[in-house]
């Protein structure tokens, strides 16, 4: 561990600045492949993975393309998945992965669960509308989201259209201002700039509040100049590189941030200056 800190903070030094991918997802070894196989065939392959979702090969990835730490995702599309989920997210949680929690809606003691995460040393919980069957402004939805603020973990959502759902979908940029609005406080996070397909959207209701916003799914997705306009009226500081990997190439994503014409801060925050004061590295 201590050579690994040494390295990184070499790696560090040489480009003064830490890249963190803050949406990645990965799964024990003996399902991984089967896992994302799954997935793929459930969107028809519209996307091509990078890898077959393990945590050595997201490690391999990092090392070829520059990325010092990425955050782990889980979804728990099961009440039964709970404990085998977050014992795994704790068992990956080394120092270059950091994984969320997972807890699912249904359950029957919400802070019974979200306790239990904590203890772990977790430091946020993923959830995904779509794949979780809940409205993401629902009364009963807000209260749990309340109690994990409370503790101090982070919610992270999925966040607009899947590809594996049809429209309407169970998220947007106005219910998650509503959402925001409610907390007042903690850290809130809508994965895919706030809204995937919903960006005009996330420029009216989300542009400029407290919620956090990741890039994942991404570059490739909406026009340059819409992305630019959300950093600007948004603030770097509040947006966070990711790439859903494996849905996505962080190498390609990290390049064509690069290329934008944003000021170096605000390439820097978003790249990972962000993320480091979120995970307090």
């Amino acid at each position: 561990m201590v050579r690994y800190v040494s390295q990184m903070v070499e790696r560090y030094d040489e480009r003064k600045q830490m890249i963190i991918d803050f949406h990645t997802h990965i799964f024990p070894d003996q399902i991984a492949k089967r896992a994302i196989t799954s997935l793929a065939e459930q969107i028809d392959y519209l996307y091509d993975p990078v890898t077959y979702g393990s945590k050595g090969e997201l490690l391999s990835k990092m090392d070829e393309w520059g990325i010092d730490v990425s955050v782990a995702m889980p979804v728990l599309t099961k009440i039964s998945q709970f404990e085998r989920t977050n014992e795994f997210a704790k068992s990956v949680t080394d120092g270059r992965i950091i994984s969320f929690g997972g807890i699912h809606p249904q359950t029957d003691d919400y802070k019974r669960d979200i306790d239990c995460i904590c203890y772990l040393g977790l430091k946020g919980i993923k959830l995904h509308p779509e794949y979780q069957s809940f409205d993401v402004y629902d009364k009963n939805m807000l209260k749990l989201y309340d109690y994990a603020l409370s503790k101090g973990l982070m919610l992270m959502f999925h966040a607009g259209a899947d590809p594996a759902y049809k429209a309407p979908f169970r998220s947007s940029p106005k219910a998650f201002r509503a959402v925001i609005d409610e907390m007042q406080g903690g850290v809130i996070i809508a994965a895919h700039l706030g809204g995937h397909a919903q960006w005009d959207d996330v420029e009216k209701y989300l542009a400029g509040t407290s919620i956090y916003l990741d890039t994942s799914m991404g570059t490739e997705y909406y026009k340059a100049e819409q992305f630019i306009r959300i950093v600007k009226s948004h603030g770097s500081e509040r947006i966070l590189f990711g790439s859903d990997s494996p849905w996505s190439n962080a190498k390609k994503e990290i390049e064509n941030i690069r290329s934008m014409p944003l000021t170096e801060k605000e390439k820097t925050d978003i790249l990972g200056a962000s993320a480091q004061k979120l995970l307090g590295l």
